[in-house]
């Protein structure tokens, strides 16, 4: 496995008049960018720290696939600016593997057969990892019966309503679904 890449403050031009220091912890890596401030999230990540696991899809937040998690929660990294998460931990596709081992819903992705081109993939991991933490907290979705209690059980209707801001142009959501409740049950297929 590729070592992660070397702080990006190594690299990024001097500070001008038109950047300010950014501070994030990526992945678990510290990084000082200098960044102007109309800079996303994800062409931070693409194109300064060199993470390009995520995705540039239709960089207006419709399609999912720059999604990463930030302070835990998942956001559209397409339309977040880098200077508003100055000091925040960023995770992306990248940093849910631990070392060479895959998370598990990494593995089930690839049990399932949950991609095709692939391409959506990062984006996908990236919201069912918050999907599972999510609704471990008791949140609720548009498709929990009373959103007032925490969800009986995550449901395939849960899962579906949960990943609605993810698309796959593929179409391989039944096997997204059944990969998520795998994880989330436990019942792996190996």
């Amino acid at each position: 496995m590729a070592q992660p890449p070397t702080p990006a403050s190594d690299t990024t031009p001097q500070r001008s008049a038109l950047t300010q220091p950014v501070k994030l912890t990526i992945n678990g890596h510290p990084y000082l960018l200098q960044l102007e401030p109309r800079v996303t999230l994800l062409d931070a990540l693409r194109e300064y720290v060199g993470l390009t696991g995520t995705k540039k899809g239709c960089d207006r937040g419709q399609c999912g696939a720059c999604t990463v998690l930030a302070g835990g929660r998942r956001i559209n990294a397409c339309l977040a600016l880098a200077v508003m998460y100055d000091g925040e931990a960023i995770t992306t596709v990248e940093g849910l593997a631990s070392g060479e081992t895959l998370s598990p819903l990494q593995q089930a992705f690839i049990e399932h057969d949950a991609f095709q081109c692939g391409y959506c993939t990062p984006g996908q991991l990236c919201s069912a990892t918050a999907l599972l933490d999510e609704f471990k907290a008791g949140n609720a979705s548009a498709a929990t019966r009373d959103v007032r209690t925490r969800p009986a059980e995550l449901t395939a209707p849960e899962i579906r309503e949960r990943m609605s801001g993810n698309i796959c142009r593929c179409g391989a959501y039944p096997n997204i679904v059944a990969a998520i409740a795998a994880v989330h049950t436990g019942r792996r297929t190996s």
